[in-house]
């Protein structure tokens, strides 16, 4: 099949599309991240930013899949457009609705809320500045949203919202939203009204050149720190710095109460935290997909990833990280030309030992000669860290994993590990965002053996009612 430069669109029903059985009235909502209906299983959002909606094109969409004692299906969803009853805007050509997600509870009602970024949203006379939007949930799951404020000092073409993060910053137990495009970076203090009007709100500032942030306690004080990988002339590997609060610091950054760490040795584009070695210190694992080359002399062929471990006083610059690629030993597979090995990250216990376990996504490794038909890679915590040690790699053409793996189809472009059966273990949701040149999702199911393929699902944008190219899988909510 075709490999795009361009993304073309899909068509898609306008409206709000809902399956869920009747809640209990007298059942409290969870409050867990990720459960949009609170019903007490986390849920996942997947976006589909290139749907096409009605008859325009490139507006985007976003499917939520609600998790159960069996986990997800087709037959219980929700599908969002900016054209669904309650929702602000209008589905508008290349919006990209969709393009970024984050899911948290921003209105403290012990529902999970999802905001969503539509980085090629337009605002008034200005072309693509990028715009944030919060879905909320409730216990018929997500319905109706608000847009968040747009700061001052966007500029056209600026992509603002292709990188979104939620968690309580300055620790005072609510959830805020940072916002991401570019050169900058804002700050949304919540609690929010359901206006999408926050408790407070830092205006954007520079960061350099990013469209990631990564959310998470790396310090153990219960306020999340934000790590932002950028790019510099000089240093084309990535610059990693994270913001911790510090209401008693030095104005580093024109938010006064937060301080800047430059990992200075670090590298990488994508991140993700989680507690590798169970020390009760949120661990940072970076990938750095992009081979070595002239302007570029770190690295490794084919990617790699690093942990760099948490502590009192958040990650040491002077650590060494643990460093993993394709040939470390215990590793499946090679390091091999653009495999993009680290292209996409995600954290959480697979086999319930309390350890977080590591997802690593290569969408463009080859599987014969299936080009860039994709794997992922898991690799398990332990008390010593992560290790290449019981390595289990997975593709489309591994026993019992849905389809076969075909040229492009990219398996591996987005990963997430989300419990949503409630089991204590987390199961493995995996996009392929070129598959059938529209999309598709594949979910295996987490044991205290490691993941199973047995009752392995896939769903295509065929199957939650997306049709034609609609790029569905590429990006799942962290």
């Amino acid at each position: 099949m075709r490999k795009r430069t361009l993304l073309l669109a899909a068509t898609l029903t306008t409206g709000l599309l809902t399956a869920l059985p009747a809640a209990t009235a007298s059942a409290a909502p969870s409050g867990l991240s990720g459960d949009f209906n609170g019903d007490g299983y986390r849920d996942v959002a997947i976006s589909a930013s290139t749907a096409t909606v009605g008859s325009v094109r490139y507006a985007g969409a976003v499917v939520v899949l609600y998790g159960s004692s069996s986990g997800v299906s087709a037959a219980r969803k929700t599908v969002i457009t900016q054209n669904s009853t309650g929702v602000p805007g209008t589905a508008e050509e290349g919006d990209n609705f969709g393009g970024s997600l984050a899911a948290g509870d921003l209105d403290g009602d012990g529902y999970s809320d999802l905001v969503v970024g539509a980085p090629s949203e337009s605002i008034g006379d200005r072309d693509s500045v990028g715009a944030a939007t919060v879905l909320w949930g409730s216990k018929s799951g997500l319905s109706g949203g608000s847009s968040l404020p747009s700061p001052s000092g966007l500029t056209e073409w600026g992509g603002y919202s292709s990188g979104i993060a939620t968690g309580d910053f300055n620790g005072d137990g609510k959830t805020d939203v940072t916002v991401t495009g570019q050169t900058k970076t804002g700050l949304y203090r919540g609690p929010f009204a359901r206006t999408g009007k926050p408790a407070g709100l830092t205006d954007v500032y520079e960061v350099g050149t990013t469209y990631e942030v990564i959310a998470g306690d790396l310090d153990g004080d219960g306020a999340a720190e934000r790590v932002y990988p950028y790019t510099v002339s000089g240093d084309h590997g990535g610059v990693i710095e994270y913001l911790s609060y510090d209401p008693e610091g030095y104005d580093s950054h024109p938010e006064s109460d937060y301080v800047g760490t430059e990992l200075t040795a670090a590298d990488g584009h994508q991140g993700v935290i989680g507690d590798i070695n169970g020390d009760g210190y949120g661990d940072l694992v970076l990938g750095d997909h992009e081979d070595p080359r002239s302007d570029k002399t770190t690295g490794h062929k084919g990617g790699q990833i690093s942990v760099w471990y948490g502590g009192p006083n958040g990650p040491d610059p002077a650590q060494a990280p643990t460093v993993i690629n394709q040939d470390t030993a215990g590793v499946p597979g090679a390091g091999e030309t653009d495999d993009r090995f680290g292209f996409s990250l995600a954290v959480g216990d697979i086999n319930g030992d309390k350890y977080a376990d590591v997802a690593v996504g290569a969408f463009d490794e080859d599987n014969g000669s299936a080009k860039d038909s994709g794997s992922v890679t898991v690799l398990f915590g332990s008390a010593t860290g992560l290790t290449g040690s019981g390595a289990k790699s997975y593709t489309q053409n591994t026993t019992g994993v849905p389809g076969s793996s075909e040229t492009n189809d990219e398996f591996g472009m987005s990963v997430r590990l989300v419990d949503l059966d409630k089991n204590g273990k987390a199961d493995l949701v995996v996009g392929s965002g070129y598959e059938n040149n529209y999309g598709a999702v594949t979910v295996l199911r987490g044991t205290a053996s490691g993941l199973t393929t047995t009752g392995a699902k896939s769903f295509t944008a065929r199957d939650v009612s997306l049709k034609g190219d609609a790029s569905f899988g590429w990006v799942i909510a962290q």
